[in-house]
């Protein structure tokens, strides 16, 4: 049994880990903005799409006193 070699072998796995999961997290970082440049997206272009399919809708209000 050579320590050195499974020292090294320890460290190396740890390395490897370490890059898995920072790799993860830059992944999850991107969907983030990725899911939150849609939801922007959506939002904006509901009150444009509403208002192309029904554009007399809300722009005129009857009152009668």
């Amino acid at each position: 049994m050579n320590i050195t070699a499974m020292s090294t072998q320890i460290s190396q796995a740890n390395l490897q880990q370490q890059v898995s999961i920072s790799v993860l997290k830059m992944a999850m970082d991107n969907a983030t903005v990725q899911s939150n440049t849609l939801l922007q997206t959506l939002t904006q272009n509901s009150k444009s799409m509403e208002l192309s399919i029904q554009p007399h809708l809300g722009s005129i209000i009857d009152l009668k006193v």
